[in-house]
């Protein structure tokens, strides 16, 4: 005997139904949410390779004026760092040069252009030993010689540093890339500032305080790798042509070398991040206690200092009426 069908019900039929019209207005929506992007987020339109390969190429090189345009804003960041001066600084890195080789290491990298790349990098490391030395130079004989905050901002970086870095990087070589090329660069420049940290490691040098070079020049590669690690990415993901071609097996090997080494290279940063975000903790905690247990009637705080280490300790300095005993044991289990 053949089983008789249960009857579909009018209003499960009509759910049915429903749930489809819904699926089929999800999809609908996905589709325009796709062809949106790719119209509004195609990095492909209005991109200029032979423009952005010879305007690359030309910023790459330092000498005659260039040479003299480094020195004098190696000059002017460092003075701006001595007086913890932030618009001096900034007009620094707004006619600083050191962009352009760092760019085109990233293109020749992207296009296996070894003939750029060597070039890139002899400019690259004249530019960094001319910059170490005018800095070098300025702050051994300028009389100011305490470290400024501004000063004191590049020692420590972070693995925020490496994200601005990258997406400053970014911002560059897609801005470069395009045929109305507009003023990204200089915007770049200030955001990932390649020149206070160089101008820091000079102190460093200059002073013998070996944490502030090594703080500050380690900040300084870190955001030179990582522009010219986001040039490269921008550079292949377009399509630039390629200069010269290597087996798969080789082109496999250098991705996994240069994987290895952002890898290590961003370790200690990502390691000073988690320390600098613990110090933050602490520091909230201790002014929070401070205000919340130490504020008594007939006493004013005059002053605290909260240090954070290895033994933190917080110090502060109260006048008024005395504490008792009871009340500051009181507080040290309370800490």
């Amino acid at each position: 005997m053949e089983e008789e069908k249960a009857p579909v019900s009018p209003i499960g039929q009509a759910d049915k139904q429903q749930d489809q019209k819904v699926s089929v207005k999800v999809l609908r929506i996905l589709a325009w949410l796709r062809d949106f992007a790719r119209s509004t987020m195609n990095l492909q339109a209005e991109s200029d390779q032979e423009g952005t390969i010879e305007t690359i190429k030309k910023d790459m090189v330092f000498r005659g004026h260039v040479v003299w345009v480094l020195i004098c804003s190696i000059f002017i960041a460092s003075i701006g760092l001595n007086l913890n001066s932030t618009a001096v600084i900034i007009g620094a890195m707004l006619i600083s040069p050191l962009m352009g080789p760092i760019l085109a290491i990233g293109l020749s990298v992207g296009t296996n252009d070894w003939e750029t790349l060597k070039r890139a990098l002899k400019n690259f490391g004249v530019m960094v030993v001319v910059a170490l030395i005018t800095s070098t130079l300025y702050f051994f004989i300028t009389p100011l010689q305490e470290a400024q905050p501004e000063l004191l901002a590049r020692t420590k970086p972070t693995f925020l540093d490496a994200l601005i870095a990258i997406f400053g990087g970014l911002a560059g070589i897609i801005g470069v890339s395009r045929r109305n090329r507009g003023n990204v660069i200089p915007g770049v420049a200030i955001a990932t500032a390649l020149m206070p940290p160089l101008c820091t490691a000079g102190y460093g040098l200059a002073n013998g305080q070996w944490s502030f070079f090594f703080g500050a020049f380690y900040l300084f590669t870190l955001n030179s790798i990582f522009i010219a690690g986001a040039t490269f990415l921008i550079v292949r993901y377009l399509g630039y042509p390629l200069v010269s071609f290597v087996n798969a097996d080789t082109e496999k090997k250098a991705k996994r070398y240069m994987i290895a080494f952002i890898i290590v290279v961003i370790l200690p940063s990502a390691y000073i991040f988690y320390g600098v975000v613990k110090e933050t903790i602490f520091m909230g905690k201790a002014e929070a206690f401070i205000s919340q247990n130490l504020e008594f009637e007939g006493t004013e705080i005059i002053s605290k200092k909260i240090t954070y280490g290895d033994t933190s300790r917080i110090d502060v300095f109260i006048m008024g009426e005395p504490i008792t005993n009871q009340t500051q044991e009181q507080l040290e289990n309370r800490m």
